[in-house]
């Protein structure tokens, strides 16, 4: 997970202007964004969503084409995440959370809309994120039900928007120009991941 920079979070505001009329035509963020969750795409996870101020409304992938997937790990636990991406104080999201003991995984903000993962703009509008529960430095968070949920959910993702399922295309965090962050780190098995991922 990752703070926006400042100039990236004027970007942001000019690109997610146009949704500021719907927000006040329904007096509030609150009725404006419910009737989005008839728009979840994956059925399969639980809809948990993001505060509305924490990502960028958008038409992916007509606005901006879905390039990549990008791999995190929370430094946080399951559920501290999804409080994090629901606090609109902290202007950060991604797309899905996968937790660690079962592979359960929780929708935060819809594939069309541009979560705030990456910490690079230009990343953010190509790309999914995927937060995993863990630490970089805590291999046992890393299960074989995370690893088999999130590879599922990864191959699903590429096979939507055509994104080649090989490390050019599904990167960690670190592999974003310009970041600050190191995860998913040295003990997230690429190898076995691409694996999964090509036979999922």
């Amino acid at each position: 997970m990752e703070r926006p920079r400042s100039s990236v979070a004027r970007r942001r505001l000019l690109k997610g202007a146009a949704a500021l009329p719907a927000v006040l035509l329904a007096g509030s963020a609150g009725p404006a964004f419910a009737g989005r969750v008839e728009a979840q795409q994956r059925p399969d996870a639980d809809w948990v969503p993001a505060a509305p101020g924490n990502y960028t409304v958008a038409n992916r992938p007509r606005q901006y084409p879905v390039d990549f997937v990008v791999i995190h790990v929370t430094q946080e636990t399951y559920a501290d995440t999804l409080g994090i991406f629901q606090n609109p104080a902290k202007k950060v999201s991604a797309h899905y959370v996968v937790r660690s003991a079962d592979g359960q995984v929780a929708q935060c903000v819809r594939e069309a809309d541009v979560a705030w993962h990456a910490g690079n703009w230009d990343y953010n509008t190509r790309s999914v994120g995927i937060e995993h529960e863990g630490w970089v430095d805590k291999p046992e968070y890393f299960t074989d039900a995370m690893y088999s949920a999130s590879a599922a959910l990864t191959a699903a993702i590429c096979d939507s928007y055509a994104v080649p399922k090989t490390r050019a295309h599904i990167i960690g965090h670190h592999e974003v120009p310009g970041a600050t962050h190191t995860d998913p780190g040295p003990l997230w098995d690429w190898d076995r991941y691409i694996k999964l991922v090509k036979a999922a």
